[in-house]
């Protein structure tokens, strides 16, 4: 079975172009199920195997929505065997997935994002630091697309920003005129001191000269919440919400605010102009006039 999962994370990885973290996160998911039921013929595993196995992680109290993540990866790993003869059915085809609820991501409202940016910085360090937020504040990017931004991938002439998502696609992105200022002081300036020697092409660099990863900047944006006083608790892809929530209440449309973050169904938009009727509904009952009790 080890054998299969091998060639099943090469397949997806390579023909379904999947980041590394997701080739990563499957394998994980593969190796944990084989452990559990320790059959080394995949024509031998059941539906009671795969029961068994999801009743083991919820008496774990593994989360809903971490047992529906790693039946989609055993459903997809029997699928692509089903679909090479492997084996003549899959046996997780009857079983059901954890209905998950569907909760709104956290964003920060537009006072929180200013103060969050209102900082001036005192060292190539906090320069780059930022750098980074304003970047991915102004343009949505995802944490992994910002740590892995190339010198090439800028283009301060023109204002914009490449970048490489999900199964590789590439988009561009304007830049506001406030980040193109802080990227361009930043790697004329500032990048060439954190370099410390190293040859790299990364825009990000951490203190070792190196590219930063996404749990150095993680820590970074704790770090400077915790000294800006912001008390809600965040991430950084609260920034990544944040941008595309900002967007929608400003007139953006859901069809240029998908393409921006890259997203391929604008469903997985739609879920901003809830974010959206949520602010509306506090703004209609705050200040309209005939909305006061008497």
């Amino acid at each position: 079975m080890i054998s299969e999962i091998e060639e099943y994370i090469n397949h997806v990885y390579i023909e379904k172009k999947l980041s590394e973290n997701t080739k990563n996160a499957y394998y994980r998911d593969l190796l944990f199920f084989y452990n559990f039921v320790k059959k080394d013929d995949v024509t031998k595993v059941t539906s009671d195997d795969i029961r068994k196995y999801i009743n083991h992680l919820s008496d774990s109290k593994e989360k809903d929505r971490t047992i529906a993540r790693k039946i989609v990866s055993i459903r997809t790993f029997f699928d692509f065997l089903v679909k090479n003869n492997r084996i003549h059915y899959n046996p997780c085809e009857k079983i059901e997935t954890p209905k998950l609820k569907k909760s709104l991501p956290k964003v920060l409202n537009f006072e929180e994002v200013n103060k969050l940016l209102d900082f001036k910085p005192t060292s190539p360090i906090e320069y780059r630091n930022l750098t980074m937020l304003e970047l991915m504040y102004s343009t949505g990017l995802r944490v992994s697309e910002l740590v892995d931004l190339k010198i090439n991938d800028i283009n301060i002439d023109e204002n914009y920003v490449r970048c490489y998502g999900k199964g590789k696609k590439e988009r561009i992105i304007p830049l506001t005129d406030r980040a193109t200022d802080l990227v361009k002081e930043y790697i004329s300036f500032y990048r060439p001191s954190l370099l410390k020697g190293y040859l790299t092409d990364n825009v990000f660099l951490s203190n070792y000269g190196k590219g930063i990863t996404r749990q150095g900047f993680f820590k970074v944006l704790k770090d400077i919440a915790k000294k800006q006083r912001i008390k809600k608790d965040f991430s950084p892809h609260t920034l990544r919400h944040s941008f595309a929530t900002h967007l929608l209440e400003n007139g953006a449309d859901l069809m240029s605010i998908g393409e921006l973050l890259g997203h391929e169904n604008i469903k997985t938009t739609q879920i901003y102009t809830h974010l959206s009727n949520n602010k509306k509904r506090k703004d209609y009952e705050e200040y309209h006039p005939r909305n006061k009790r008497v």
